[in-house]
This record gives C-alpha cells, sequence and structure tokens, in this order.
C-alpha cells in the first residue's frame, strides 16, 4: 500500500502555517502594546492618581496649555512624553519606576507632595535641557513664531536665547504648573578648578 502525503509548504525552515500564526500574532502584541502605550498617554490617565488630581492638574487647569483663544489642549503626554517611539518607550519605563513612590507613598498627600515638588521639578527640568525641550518642541518652534503676534520684548528674548544657545525650560519654568523655580538654586558653572 503506498500512502501519499500532503506536501508542506515551508518557509524559512517553517511551514507556511506557522509562519503565518506568528505573524498573526506578532500583529496583535503589537496593536496591544501600542494601544497600552497610547491609552498611558490621555489626560485622563494621568489623573487618575489623586497625586496628580489634587496637585499639578489644577494648576495645569488655570494656564494657557488648558486653555486658550485658539482652543489647542496640551495634555501631559504633550509635555511629559517624547513623540518619537523609541524615546517614548525609554520615557514609558522611567515611568513605570515611579510607581514604586505610588505604592511606597512617597507622594501621597499634597503635604508629601509640596516637600518632594521642587526635587521632582529638578528632574524633568534637567531631562528638558538635556533634550533641547524636545516636548515643547512638538509644538512651538522659533521659526514658526510671528513676530507680530509677539511683544516686542519677548520676540527679542526668543531671538536671544536662540543665539545664546539657551532652550525652552532655560526661561519657561512653572509655565504649565507652580513655578518653584525660585526655590531651586542653580549650580554654579565651574571654570575647571
Amino acid at each position: 500500500m503506498i500512502r501519499l502525503s500532503r506536501p508542506r509548504t515551508w518557509l524559512l525552515g517553517s511551514s507556511l502555517l506557522a509562519a503565518v500564526v506568528f505573524f498573526v500574532t506578532g500583529i496583535v502584541f503589537w496593536g496591544g502594546f501600542n494601544t497600552a502605550m497610547e491609552a498611558t498617554n490621555t489626560l485622563g490617565f494621568c489623573i487618575t492618581c489623586h497625586e496628580m488630581k489634587d496637585t499639578v492638574y489644577k494648576e495645569y487647569t488655570e494656564t494657557v496649555h488648558f486653555a486658550n483663544r485658539s482652543g489647542v489642549r496640551a495634555v501631559c503626554a504633550d509635555c511629559h512624553v517624547p513623540h518619537p517611539w523609541v524615546y517614548k518607550l525609554q520615557r514609558k519605563i522611567q515611568a513605570s519606576g515611579e510607581l514604586y513612590h505610588k505604592v511606597m507613598g512617597t507622594v501621597d498627600t499634597p503635604e508629601k507632595f509640596e516637600a518632594k515638588r521642587v526635587e521632582l521639578a529638578k528632574r524633568v527640568w534637567a531631562s528638558m535641557k538635556a533634550t533641547d525641550s524636545r516636548e515643547c518642541r512638538n509644538c512651538h518652534t522659533l521659526d514658526a513664531m510671528s513676530k507680530d503676534a509677539q511683544k516686542a520684548t519677548a520676540w527679542r528674548q526668543h531671538s536671544n536665547a536662540a543665539a545664546k544657545g539657551k532652550t525652552c525650560i532655560d526661561c519657561h519654568k512653572g509655565i504649565a504648573h507652580k513655578d518653584v523655580s525660585a526655590f531651586h538654586e542653580e549650580e554654579e558653572p565651574t571654570d575647571g578648578n
């Protein structure tokens, strides 16, 4: 008796069926992962923690980033999460480390939050300085600023800052939250000694 076997289609050493299953699984995983990444960028997600809702969110609702004449609203992720995917993933990994403080109760009351506010702000400022205020530049660029729409002093300061290599956060600390820069001592530049 002669048996006829069904021919198998092979793709790089695997059956075509296994390759299709692997491909579909990858798409489902990537879709779920990307959906979760985007869900954690929403304002609703950010203020689920009362530490944020009861402090910085209230301050933010009083700023031009929340309500303005043009109707454009910047949410937490617009300022605190990079748009490029690799940097976004890096920031999300860092943010998962911040969950430790949530669990440990480090900033779980307004009083505890205020006690750490300057330290937290310094971290954000340093990050923004290191990236040339990348997140600010998602919406604001010097070449898109209208000279006629700004006061002469503001235009001059923006032009001078660009010429001196300064970045947004050098001048705009406290733009969307309470300004605590007065409580922050600038590090003295070293002359190499």
